[in-house]
């Protein structure tokens, strides 16, 4: 069964593999095998979207791109951009350098608080606070200097 065009949707951590699945090692090899049945019945075309941003269960929330899609071998793709998948990407965090803000959406780990996504900042440079919501943690305000954060 193959069709000459297929689009996968909503390839997110949460959708993409499902959220129920995340914390099970069997449940993520399912999940990695329908993504990869899903992707082997584009005859010609292949096209794979995620949202940056996404409103679920009237909650909006800054989604991080599906796990599956840093697996994807760099020589079968064309037109991609793996710009929000890179870790360490300079440009897009704090810089005591360059003073560079972070990016809304971005997502960031902290090593007490884990993974979260940069919902807004104040301020340059050191100083610039930077609010954080935190999968485990919840919402938090850090000061650039000291928050030891690092961009995913």
């Amino acid at each position: 069964l193959e069709f000459n065009t297929v689009f996968l949707t909503g390839m997110e951590e949460g959708l993409f593999p499902h959220k129920m699945a995340l914390y099970d090692g069997r449940e993520i090899e399912e999940e990695r095998r329908l993504c990869y049945v899903g992707m082997t019945r584009a005859r010609h075309t292949l096209h794979i979207t995620h949202a940056e941003y996404r409103r679920l269960y009237n909650q909006e929330n800054y989604q991080r791109p599906s796990r599956f899609l840093q697996e994807i071998p760099q020589d079968y793709l064309q037109n991609f951009s793996r710009k929000h998948m890179q870790s360490n990407q300079v440009s897009n965090g704090y810089s005591e350098s360059s003073g560079n803000t972070w990016k809304l959406g971005q997502p960031v780990q902290h090593p007490t608080f884990g993974h979260g996504i940069v919902l807004g900042y104040e301020g340059q440079g050191a100083q610039a606070r930077i609010q954080v919501k935190f999968d485990s943690a919840g919402v938090k305000w850090l000061v650039a200097e000291y928050a030891k954060l690092q961009a995913l």
